[in-house]
């Protein structure tokens, strides 16, 4: 049977989870390149953008340089995300909510 007191201390384990993986995401540091290496972009767990290089010949042709920057971007996005979705999978394999090991 389910006990109440456990689901309450179970909580209490998700907050702290949740605290630990927020600081951890903020550390994490994700890299993309674009273009064949000609835009490099980085970002942290946090979703901010802490870096982005771009080529000098890219900057005389916007059109190029707009499609590469929108992929960079995505990419990056979907790499924090994923990110930390594992993270958060590896944080929290050791909580069960129903006692089963």
């Amino acid at each position: 049977m389910f006990d109440p007191k456990e689901l309450q201390s179970m909580l209490g384990n998700l907050q702290e989870k949740a605290k630990e993986l927020e600081e951890k995401s903020k550390s994490e540091v994700y890299e993309v390149k674009s273009g064949g290496g000609m835009i490099t972009l980085k970002g942290n767990g946090a979703g901010e953008v802490i870096d982005l290089s771009i080529d000098d010949s890219l900057l005389e042709d916007k059109e190029s340089l707009q499609i590469l920057l929108i992929g960079a971007f995505n990419e990056l996005f979907e790499k924090i995300e994923n990110g930390k979705k594992s993270t958060a999978l590896n944080m929290l394999g050791g909580l069960n909510p129903f006692g089963q090991n």
